[in-house]
């Protein structure tokens, strides 16, 4: 049995945080790490393959406990593997209704717009390991307001 490392947002024992900042060059690539980046208003992170302005989900967010689910499975893999774009730890990012804003570091807000996804096409992961955690478990984000996102910025809730 796997021990549950979430938490909500609002809880404020522990601090939810980025642990890495991902992009890739193009679509159905892994992410890698680039430790901050620019977040555009309305387009997503500069830089990156899927910053788009006519779609809701352009920032997408993973939590690196979903990570190690995987990990505990066999797997080597880590963040960005999944073509998230933020990698989070300490938020139970799908109890963030669709509609909420998080304020990510001093500047940057995004606005839930979609948890979970629709794979069209399995991916390697899925393939090595029957399942994948991004579908089921990462979140996706419009932005609201663009600024700079690095690891280690505190992720909180907005209300």
């Amino acid at each position: 049995m796997l021990k549950d490392y979430h938490m909500a947002v609002k809880d404020t024992s522990q601090s939810a945080t980025v642990i890495e900042v991902c992009v890739s060059e193009k679509t159905g690539m892994r992410k890698k790490n680039v430790g901050e980046a620019v977040v555009v208003k309305n387009y997503g992170i500069k830089g990156d393959a899927h910053g788009n302005t006519k779609t809701h989900r352009q920032v997408s967010l993973l939590a690196m406990e979903s990570i190690k689910k995987m990990q505990y499975m066999g797997l080597d893999v880590g963040p960005g593997d999944f073509a998230e774009n933020i990698t989070t730890r300490g938020c139970d990012l799908l109890c963030l209704p669709v509609g909420t804003k998080i304020l990510i570091g001093e500047e940057c807000i995004l606005e839930i717009s979609q948890h979970g996804k629709v794979c069209h096409k399995p991916c390697a992961i899925y393939h090595q390991a029957g399942t994948c955690v991004m579908p089921k478990e990462g979140i996706f984000g419009k932005v609201v307001r663009g600024g700079k996102v690095k690891s280690g910025d505190r992720i909180t809730e907005i209300t």
